[in-house]
């Protein structure tokens, strides 16, 4: 999903703005990881934003709400747990950053909504960039530095809990509910007694 403001594009021209790209769920040993990808624009009031670590459930919810609402442009990416065993997870998060950036710069194309003479350059949280069809930096703890990126931390983070819930619904013996594929001492546990999920990660290693 992605939406473009028509007063922006009728008051921007010739101006740069940031994407921002994040993705969420590289340490689980179960599920796959979401990226998602924004940009703010001018009017954003990014003094609301923050590491989504460093955020609860519920504030994460929260501004999840605002930033698909107001933001200019956001679009979502993933690569499933059995592409992590394929490729490895580094290059299923970058994979996951492409499509979610494809996603957002697709979507607006096709509604012809991309403004002429807009200028926008990727920042990505970490050491690594995706391949993407724009320039694009890696900065480390991006998602602590440069709202956008906070944005986008925020969006991967919720839709992928999100995600993990269901499945706790459809695997309820995991309790993806409470560590959402993470390696807890429970999630562990409940592996070794029940075996791999379904959606196991199987070249994550349990013990």
């Amino acid at each position: 999903m992605i939406t473009l403001s028509r007063d922006f594009i009728r008051e921007t021209k010739d101006v740069s703005l940031i994407c921002g790209i994040d993705e969420a769920g590289r340490g689980p040993l179960a599920g796959p990881v979401c990226a998602a990808a924004v940009v703010l624009g001018g009017k954003f009031k990014r003094h609301l934003l923050n590491d989504s670590k460093k955020l609860t459930p519920v504030k994460r919810d929260e501004l999840q709400h605002i930033i698909c609402a107001e933001a200019l442009a956001w679009g979502l990416g993933w690569a499933s747990h059995t592409e992590i065993d394929s490729i490895n997870i580094l290059q299923a998060s970058l994979l996951a950053m492409k499509r979610a950036f494809d996603e957002m710069i697709n979507k607006a194309s096709e509604r012809r909504l991309l403004p002429l003479g807009v200028n926008i350059t990727a920042i990505v949280d970490g050491l690594y960039t995706p391949k993407i069809n724009m320039p694009c930096k890696a900065i480390v703890k991006a998602d602590a530095k440069i709202p956008e990126v906070m944005a986008a931390s925020i969006l991967a983070k919720t839709e992928r809990d999100t995600y993990m819930n269901e499945m706790a619904k459809l695997y309820p013996q995991y309790g993806y509910e409470t560590h959402k594929g993470y390696p807890t001492k429970a999630h562990r546990e409940a592996v070794l007694k029940y075996g791999p999920s379904p959606i196991q990660r199987l070249t994550f290693k349990v013990k």
